[in-house]
């Protein structure tokens, strides 16, 4: 039995991306198509499992969900999920706060964080950009634009940070319209 199980990996043991608001994260383009990802995620070391989901929100489009996992460490759980609507590609990364690669927006580390410090880095950058903030379902603040939705998940006694980053495009017009239902309940 792992006793490690809620384990969080160190920023230096994540791999690194930069995440540009509606366009890309890490090695991921918003719009590019599964099989596409899964070449793309293959080459920083990622293996893939894809799951049909029906179809989206009854509108006759189909919808993928692929994991994808690292070897190392190897836990049981991705370390990110990506969703696919047909005829809009990828629409939503979710990162694991545990496992997930750190994910920076404008200078701002995103994952594996206390909630309470990326909100206090949230709202700095707010003030100093003169931009809004919103508040995520899950009560993370968030700076207005950056289309992000933050979420806590468990850490052995405490909890960290998992986010996702989505772009809605023309099919959808906020993050819970997009993202399917089992992303609000990430553990």
């Amino acid at each position: 039995m792992s006793v490690d199980y809620w384990a969080v990996l160190w920023d230096s043991e994540r791999d690194q991306w930069r995440y540009v608001p509606r366009q890309t994260i890490g090695p991921l383009t918003f719009g590019m198509s599964w099989e596409n990802a899964v070449a793309a995620m293959a080459e920083q070391g990622f293996t893939a499992e894809q799951h049909a989901m029906g179809s989206w929100h009854s509108t006759g489009r189909a919808q993928w969900r692929v994991e994808f996992v690292k070897a190392h460490p190897a836990r049981g759980r991705p370390a990110v999920l990506c969703y696919f609507v047909a005829g809009a590609g990828l629409t939503c990364v979710l990162v694991d706060g545990l496992l997930g690669p750190q994910v920076t927006c404008e200078g701002i580390r995103v994952i594996g964080r206390v909630p309470s410090e990326l909100s206090k880095d949230m709202e700095s950058y707010a003030i100093e950009h003169d931009a809004g903030l919103r508040s995520s379902p899950g009560g993370g603040l968030t700076v207005d634009g950056f289309e992000i939705e933050l979420g806590a998940q468990r850490a052995d006694d405490a909890v960290v940070t998992w986010a996702l980053f989505f772009k809605t495009g023309e099919i959808a017009g906020t993050s819970w319209d997009i993202a399917p239902a089992e992303v609000w309940h990430h553990w």
